[in-house]
């Protein structure tokens, strides 16, 4: 049943028409994606359905007393709310109920107070908090800002960041419950585990209807049933995730092309038999001309230009950039203790872990923005690095894009390539008329293209990005994955989004409690790696378990007789010593074996394997590890007994 329908919407900026009769409708308890290039009219369209803003012409059409939770990209609070008042000011009944049992305990208070009927009244006030929620409301938003990495829940909003203003206002959305959700970009601002605590609260925890606009392809893939793509200013509905809906679109494209390859090859013909002018029309002939003339005013299928993004890549020396031993501290605390990295040619590191870990300030060290608390950073003489800060600096809102980009250049290169700056901004779908605007009056998405441009317009051989996917619309995501993936020198990206990391990562950086490890493959390598490491220790934490309590049981038999001299551990046996003579080489040849594959796995080509090779191959690397481990601890017993 539809809980709210949008019929023939239309929304203009001046000459530029954004919505030209937008129709859609969502169901109870469904979950919808909202996907479509930047600018394409998504948050327009979403502002309109959750009634933050009215549309020129159409109409939407909500059920009675449809309680609509809307997450803006740029939130409002009252004035002096903490982060745990505004998380509970969605639940305005729950909130009054408990104002209302408050002030009639104070008034209870009161030698002179009607005691009958203020007990009366706490007794309904507390039937209303329970009718809305229950007592527990205030800790379950307290855990929500938790999990979304919000941690003083008695700051004053006014006083946080945008980025944690962000959280707090999706706590707002989800604390509340509505019977239709709908989050503009809810992933902006969270880190990974942020993301994912969320995927799992929305699949199972909330129950209403949710209409998302994200450019998490994970999370459209795990969450949604149905995809809605705003396209040339219409929506079109597809069933299924973000892999339905690529499959889906791919064919209504190509059914598209085939029936403007119709139209055309109609056309020709027909336009052949005009130039042979007839001498006499028939009926027949004017309704063929008349065909004919109508198909000539048909407008083509529209077509949206995708981004090009190409890097320029000059070589590297023997080094290229090396840490040792390197300490990162901030404002006197220690972030990361004690890292070594040497980077190497065509590696492509993805870095994760939680908000305020240290991983912009890493970057800022290893590309000298920034001292290390100790340690050395070592960067090669030949090297030349690229590097996307995530606050986006080096844009000036005053300027023009053509301006923050060019600067004292007019000329780009790129492959071997020279081409004016113009048209390299084109490149990033930025027309002539379009790059006389100020950055200050460009969108998220419109900046996030800029400061890329103006990032990849040199030549580099480390290409260093803080965050880039953020408010980057999918088409340009995937466009700017491909480039990264057949980049032949060395990428660092610190990102949150998953899918981006699963297709141009060849190892992660994960961060946790101020260590940090390198894990090959992507992100769902990294994951697979690290549960497989948690049941390896799950299991040994068990082992460890039953020998501790095997040892109290044996301590608690018969003692031996007093005075009895101790038996000393003998040497070693003739089939020891036999093995223990070949022992080391096999210790060499299955430390070498572990070497060559981690080689292996650091290889471009390694990551066009299908997930299923991957996974195996990263079971026999850990296999193998564990085998050149158990070799070397037995050298080592049998080398002491022998000793001894």
């Amino acid at each position: 049943m539809n809980i709210l329908t949008a019929n023939g919407l239309r929304v203009s900026f001046g000459e530029r028409e954004v919505l030209r009769g937008a129709t859609m409708a969502i169901d109870a308890g469904e979950r919808v994606g909202l996907v479509g290039r930047n600018g394409s009219g998504k948050t327009t369209l979403v502002r309109i359905l959750s009634g933050d803003q009215e549309a020129d012409e159409g109409e939407v059409v909500r059920r009675n007393d449809l309680r609509v939770g809307y997450l803006s990209q740029e939130p409002k609070f009252e004035p002096g709310h903490t982060a745990l008042d505004a998380a509970l000011s969605g639940l305005k009944a729950w909130t009054a109920a408990v104002a209302r049992h408050a002030e009639v305990s104070t008034q209870l208070e009161h030698a002179s107070a009607d005691f009958d009927a203020l007990l009366e009244a706490q007794a309904d006030a507390a039937a209303e908090v329970e009718k809305h929620g229950g007592w527990d409301l205030r800790h379950e938003a307290a855990s929500m800002l938790s999990n979304l990495g919000v941690d003083r829940h008695d700051g004053e909003v006014a006083h946080m960041s945008g980025g944690e203003r962000r959280r707090v206002a999706l706590a707002r959305v989800l604390v509340a419950q509505p019977e239709l959700a709908i989050l503009d970009e809810p992933t902006n601002h969270l880190d990974i585990a942020a993301i994912e605590w969320l995927e799992r609260w929305l699949i199972d925890r909330y129950r209403g209807a949710l209409l998302m606009v994200t450019h998490d392809r994970f999370l459209l893939d795990r969450v949604v049933s149905r995809t809605l793509e705003v396209e040339q200013g219409e929506v079109y509905s597809y069933d299924g995730g973000w892999g339905l809906y690529l499959e889906a679109k791919a064919e209504r494209s190509a059914h598209a092309e085939r029936v403007e390859s119709n139209r055309q090859r109609f056309l020709k013909r027909e336009l052949e038999w005009l130039r042979r002018t007839p001498q006499a029309r028939t009926t027949k002939q004017k309704a063929r001309i008349q065909r004919a003339e109508s198909a000539l005013a048909e407008d083509g299928p529209a077509r949206d230009r995708d981004a090009t993004i190409e890097l320029d890549h000059v070589r590297s020396g023997r080094t290229i950039l090396e840490a040792e031993d390197v300490a990162v501290d901030v404002a006197g605390r220690r972030l990361l203790d004690a890292l070594t990295l040497r980077l190497s040619e065509g590696e492509r590191i993805g870095i994760v872990g939680p908000n305020g870990c240290g991983k912009t300030s890493l970057l800022r060290v290893l590309t000298g923005q920034a001292d290390a608390a100790s340690g050395t950073v070592t960067r090669g003489k030949n090297t030349k690095i690229a590097y996307l800060d995530q606050q986006r600096g080096g844009l000036d809102d005053s300027k023009t894009i053509f301006e923050s980009v060019a600067e004292d250049r007019s000329r780009i290169t790129l492959g071997g390539q020279e081409m004016d700056v113009r048209s390299y901004l084109e490149r990033f779908l930025f027309s002539s008329h379009e790059q006389r605007k100020q950055v200050g009056v460009l969108s998220g998405g419109e900046r996030a293209r800029v400061a890329l441009a103006r990032t990849l317009r040199d030549q580099a051989n480390v290409v260093v990005l803080d965050e880039p996917t953020n408010d980057l619309d999918v088409t340009t995501l995937a466009t700017l994955e491909g480039a990264l993936a057949s980049y032949p020198g060395t990428l660092l990206v610190v990102t949150h989004d998953r899918w981006f990391l699963d297709r141009i990562a060849t190892s992660v950086l994960a961060f946790d409690d101020g260590r940090v490890t390198q894990y090959q493959g992507g992100y769902s390598d990294y994951l697979a790696r690290v549960a497989s490491e948690k049941k390896a220790k799950a299991a040994a934490d068990a082992a460890d378990a039953a020998a501790e309590a095997s040892k109290r049981a044996a301590a608690t038999s018969k003692a031996e007789a007093k005075g009895k001299t101790k038996v000393e551990a003998k040497g070693l046996t003739y089939a020891e010593e036999k093995e223990l003579s070949g022992l080391l080489e096999r210790v060499d040849a299955a430390e070498s074996k572990v070497a060559a594959m981690e080689a292996e796995a650091g290889e471009a080509a390694f990551y066009e394997r299908s997930d299923d090779d991957r996974r195996r191959f990263f079971e026999a690397l850990e296999a193998a590890k564990a085998d050149a481990e158990a070799l070397a601890l037995r050298w080592a017993e049998l080398e002491e007994r022998r000793d001894g």
